[in-house]
């Protein structure tokens, strides 16, 4: 029997859940025009009277740790609904054609690397894949742009890379701006690219050219579900503390084969992963020691030789 201190404490909580700028019960992923419900093109500031902005303020004031009990509880269902809502995602496409972009957020629009990962995603989704980053500015935002501009000419990306240049970071004003002006001038409902941020880096933007986004409190939760639902293959462009760690991460997926298979492990840029950061000739030895074994790695500067690489892979010849 339910006492009446119980009773009490459950009207308690679902008073707090039902507060929430945020809907706990959610079961699906958002859209950027959900996100940005409130922004105004013409108003940069106007991000804190967004959707968004206001979650991410209240996640911040209710704190980013060291949340209360009732807090935690709301975020963990949020979360909870968001992984079933990507549980869903993929009942319509088949992750085995979803490939991620790793890479920095600190890449700026006006970087060469920029217009290549923009490139290299364009073919990619030409070609039938799913595009997936964590969502944010940078490297990833380059990600969800390629997707967006795919089926469209090179010229034309070219161009909407020069409009966003006028906004190289997240950080200046009009980067948000600028991304919904592309929105509005190539609009397209044929592609879908998949972004996975976070409030715990909140104060990077979600990019908006994600056409579906699965946004976590949960950071931990949140970097697992990029490596895991990237089964096509992941693509290291440059990056520093957080791009390390997923090349480990996945290797050690890779390594165990923990969902059966060991998918590909590219390498965008030669000089940048042999010698200013010497990640792949350590990969190399520690495949060759025994150390890692299933590791399907590739170094290349060549957007062909990454679709070619991609294109080949088959899981199920590794069963054979």
């Amino acid at each position: 029997m339910i006492t009446n201190t119980a009773l009490n404490e459950i009207k308690d909580i679902m008073g707090y859940l039902d507060k929430t700028p945020y809907c706990v019960t959610r079961r699906s992923l958002y859209s950027a025009a959900e996100l940005y419900d409130g922004f105004n093109i013409n108003d940069e500031d106007s991000y804190g009277n967004c959707f968004d902005g206001k979650v991410y303020q209240y996640y911040q004031f209710t704190g980013c740790k060291d949340e209360s009990v009732y807090e935690s509880l709301a975020r963990s269902l949020h979360d909870h609904g968001i992984h079933a809502a990507l549980s869903e995602f993929f009942e319509l496409h088949d992750p085995h054609c979803c490939v991620g972009i790793m890479g920095g957020h600190a890449l700026l629009r006006t970087d060469a690397m920029y217009h290549d990962i923009a490139l290299l995603s364009k073919r990619l989704t030409e070609h039938g894949f799913i595009m997936l980053s964590g969502g944010g500015p940078g490297a990833m935002e380059a990600t969800h742009l390629g997707a967006w501009m795919a089926g469209r000419t090179l010229q034309e990306l070219e161009e909407a890379i020069a409009v966003l240049k006028v906004a190289p970071t997240f950080r200046d004003k009009g980067w948000l701006s600028t991304a919904f002006n592309i929105i509005n001038q190539y609009p397209q409902d044929k592609f879908v690219s998949l972004g996975i941020p976070t409030w715990h880096y909140g104060h990077e933007p979600s990019t908006p050219f994600a056409t579906h986004i699965a946004k976590f409190f949960e950071n931990s939760v949140r970097e697992d579900n990029i490596l895991t639902l990237a089964y096509g293959g992941l693509v290291y462009t440059p990056g520093s503390a957080g791009t390390i760690q997923e090349i480990f991460q996945e290797a050690v997926q890779n390594h165990y084969l923990s969902f059966g298979f060991a998918s590909p492990m590219i390498f965008f840029g030669k000089q940048y992963w042999t010698h200013e950061m010497s990640i792949y000739p350590l990969l190399e030895q520690l495949t060759a020691s025994g150390k890692y074994k299933n590791l399907l790695l590739t170094l290349t500067d060549d957007i062909d030789k990454i679709i070619d690489v991609l294109s080949q892979f088959s899981p199920q010849q590794q069963h054979e």
